[in-house]
């Protein structure tokens, strides 16, 4: 066997032992048995024996699939990426075969796609991630301007009501911006064919039936 051959089961080998070090580390940290451990994962419904867990942390189990990764965070409290890249725990790993160790927390970012990586397709998790803000903002919005919309009916003075009204309008301007810009959002990734992320009922008139194209974005919000 020549050394590129010796390559690719040791690139295997030092993922594997990245999760196992840490499924073990998790595991004594939380004060459980590998038998516990098991337990934990047949209550998630995907059930792993005690034995193969014990293999896996010694080291002797052959494949690691990726459900049993995902079973054993969850069962562990943490996510599938922090078992496959120890970041503080495992200093510098590989990402893939015949390549250099790198920092793990390097590695890790790529994985998440938190670091960039010149000609990786990103997908839709910049939009995805853009959604979320734009919903934060919405509600924030919304929810300042039923406070304005309080203090304005509550005020004892007339310069203390205009400037809860001020405080009103500015917030709806707001809200109604982010709305717009999230209704443009949602219909971009449509057009690519993919499904947007489900939306609070707070939100629920970014999506109405299509309306008059005429209309201005604050009418047709």
């Amino acid at each position: 066997m020549d050394a590129e051959e010796d390559d690719v089961p040791e690139w295997a080998d030092r993922i594997k032992a990245n999760v196992a070090g840490e499924v073990r580390r998790r595991r004594k940290e939380m004060g459980w048995s590998a038998q516990d451990l098991a337990d934990q994962c047949e209550r998630l419904g995907h059930p792993i024996p005690r034995n193969v867990i014990a293999n896996m942390e010694s080291g002797r189990r052959a494949n690691l699939p990726l459900v049993d990764v995902m079973a054993l965070a969850a069962a562990l409290e943490t996510y599938p990426v922090c078992l496959i890249f120890p970041v503080g725990y495992v200093e510098r790993t590989q990402e893939l075969p015949f390549q250099d160790l790198v920092p793990t927390w390097d590695a890790l970012r790529r994985f998440t796609g938190d670091e960039e990586v010149p000609g990786y397709d990103p997908g839709l998790v910049a939009d995805y991630e853009l959604h979320a803000s734009l919903v934060h903002t919405a509600l924030a919005a919304l929810e300042e301007e039923e406070s304005a919309r309080f203090a304005a009916r509550t005020a004892t003075g007339r310069a203390q009501q205009e400037e809860a009204e001020r405080r009103r309008t500015r917030y709806a301007d707001e809200a109604i911006s982010a709305k717009y810009t999230l209704r443009r959002l949602r219909r971009d990734i449509r057009k690519e064919g993919a499904t947007p992320p489900a939306l609070p009922p707070a939100l629920g008139d970014v999506d109405p039936p299509e309306a008059d194209p005429n209309t201005t974005p604050e009418e047709r919000l």
